[in-house]
């Protein structure tokens, strides 16, 4: 099994910063020795490292972890997607360390919801794409989707994947447009998702796997279980939900599926599309 969305992070070494609502419970560290006794516990053999800030530091970071923490299979890292020249000098850098399988940018925090359609961000996801590194979205509002919908029509070699569900309204059990751009989403086949919840939810909603599955259940008939990947996205769960109880209920809503689309969905769909 694989976690295929995580964070570490150490606030000695690095600035965060945090929404208000979510307080002070995510100022602290976690560490690789936090989350080691949760994967035992529940099971999981490996897992994805994602980026928390646009830092190239912090990937650096992370790829050196790889060679100390058995269990991180691979990096979704940080590119200066805004400078394609930068893009490629960091790609040819970064890449030769082994572990660097993704990449992603924050646009959530971008004010422009079009962020991600400028021209110098599309000749960067062009070296993405030639690199066969994947990019990691994360929209979470409509128009921002709309943005990660056309980046993929604009550009059908690149692989992405789209975190927490593409941000389904799970608080105020909604529907429209989330549902129809999801739709929309997997008519690209380059175009996973992961089967998780983002801090804008996590914040304001306690975890329930049953609130979910109206959702995971729709993403699954459109994408198929060879383009969904089941992910923790802890800590950042832990302020609705412990390690354990977030990823059992994930688990549990794909037990209506057969062992080997089980199977796919808990770590082998993050294994091929990452190339782990």
């Amino acid at each position: 099994m694989i976690d295929s969305h995580h964070h570490f992070w150490w606030t000695g070494r690095h600035a965060y910063s945090w929404p208000p609502r979510a307080g002070d419970r995510l100022a602290r560290d976690f560490t690789p020795d936090d989350l080691r006794p949760e994967l035992k516990c529940c099971g999981v053999d490996g897992t994805v490292l994602i980026q928390v800030l646009h830092d190239n530091g912090e990937t650096e970071e992370f790829l050196d972890l790889c060679e100390k923490v058995d269990f991180v299979r691979g990096v979704v890292g940080w590119l200066p997607l805004a400078d394609p020249d930068e893009t490629s000098r960091a790609l040819e850098r970064l890449r030769i360390r082994g572990k660097l399988v993704g990449a992603r940018h924050l646009i959530s925090r971008e004010s422009d919801p079009r962020w991600l359609l400028q021209e110098t961000v599309i000749e960067s996801l062009k070296l993405l794409a030639a690199a066969g590194v994947v990019f990691d979205a994360i929209p979470v509002n409509a128009a921002q989707f709309e943005s990660v919908l056309d980046a993929g029509e604009r550009l059908p070699e690149l692989k992405m994947v789209i975190n927490h569900l593409g941000r389904p309204p799970i608080p105020e059990q909604g529907w429209e447009p989330w549902a129809t751009q999801m739709a929309r989403a997997a008519q690209n086949s380059k175009t996973a998702v992961k089967l998780s919840i983002g801090v804008d939810i996590l914040m304001r909603w306690r975890w329930s796997t049953e609130a979910i599955r109206r959702y995971s259940d729709h993403v699954l008939a459109l994408f198929g279980p060879e383009r969904v990947m089941a992910a923790s996205n802890w800590p950042v769960i832990l302020l609705a939900a412990g390690y354990a109880e977030a990823w059992n209920g994930i688990a549990s809503l794909v037990t209506g599926l057969s062992e080997d689309e089980q199977r796919a969905v808990l770590g082998q769909t993050a294994q091929r599309i990452y190339r782990l």
